[in-house]
């Protein structure tokens, strides 16, 4: 591999998530990495797993580049023994990948309703109605005992990230995404969540295409600040019209509405000093070469982030 960007470079707290060059393998998403100037990478677990983790993190070591995050945990929602179990392993399998990659950061995104059948699915079937006709209370669609849930998992979650060296990093999704993959849909709310907790043990990642929206993100980027768990910066743009798969409207910084200078601003006057991460889920950029979707992406941050990070 060639040699990583110098500390001074004007890409070094750049980062490629691997969710947005989707047709890399690891190796190929950190060559192109180096190639193209920048300082780290943020990883999806995907990828690590294709080729396992011990080699993973050799390639990882070999590049020379950071790890922003690992990219995912969670889906922590779940209201049966079973499903929680298993949401339980799955992140502590999560953790000790983190840890074991170099990231410092988990990404946790915290899950839907139960009443989802998957992420992008339909919902399940109503329960049948009583005799009068009257439909049953639904547990599956209580969107205030799924937040609950959450919480008790991030609770039983947190010793194991505090002895990894590993923070827990709670995502906030847009409203749309409320029903089937994020009960938490603004910053306020996933600081909430952190609070009871050390900020070294559980933070918030600020992610443009989720939170641009929100009337009260200015505030909420102080607080999070303030309270020293702003743990990773997030950019794409919120393009219409809308893909059918709302998931797959991302694009890159500046082909869509969200201001940026504003928001990076914000992020900066907060106190973040970390890694800027790019991750993209669009169709069309999936089937842009990777190189080409790299150099899109370190100008457009150049332009539009950059210059305002202070």
């Amino acid at each position: 591999m060639t040699t990583p960007a110098a500390p001074e470079a004007p890409l070094a707290r750049l980062s490629l998530n691997t969710a947005t060059t989707k047709a890399w393998t690891l190796e190929e998403a950190l060559d192109g990495a180096v190639r193209g100037g920048l300082g780290a990478v943020g990883l999806w677990r995907d990828r690590v797993h294709e080729v396992g983790l011990d080699k993973a993190a050799r390639l990882v070591e070999a590049s020379g580049l950071r790890v922003s995050s690992l990219c995912r945990g969670g889906f922590l929602t779940a209201d049966d023994d079973a499903g929680i179990a298993a949401a339980l392993a799955d992140n502590r399998a999560a953790i000790v990948e983190a840890a074991t990659l170099g990231a410092r950061e988990l990404v946790l995104v915290v899950g839907g309703l139960p009443a989802s059948s998957a992420p992008g699915g339909p919902a399940l079937p109503y329960p049948a109605g009583d005799t009068t006709g009257a439909p049953d209370a639904d547990p599956a669609r209580d969107v205030v005992a799924a937040r609950a849930r959450v919480a008790d998992r991030i609770a039983d979650l947190a010793p194991h990230a505090a002895e990894h060296g590993v923070r827990l990093v709670l995502e906030p999704l847009h409203p749309v995404f409320a029903a089937d993959r994020a009960v938490i849909s603004t910053l306020g709310q996933a600081l909430d969540l952190a609070a009871p907790f050390p900020a070294e043990t559980v933070g918030v990642v600020v992610d443009t295409y989720h939170v641009w929206w929100d009337p009260d993100l200015q505030r909420q980027i102080a607080r999070a600040g303030a309270e020293g768990r702003l743990a990773s910066y997030q950019v794409s743009d919120w393009t219409l019209p809308l893909a059918a798969d709302a998931l797959l409207s991302r694009g890159h910084v500046g082909d869509g509405h969200i201001d940026f200078a504003t928001l990076t601003r914000w992020v900066a006057a907060a106190g973040y000093t970390g890694d800027v991460e790019v991750e993209i889920f669009h169709q069309g950029i999936w089937d842009t070469p990777g190189d080409q979707t790299v150099a899109t992406l370190a100008e457009r941050y150049t332009r539009h982030v950059l210059p305002h990070l202070g």
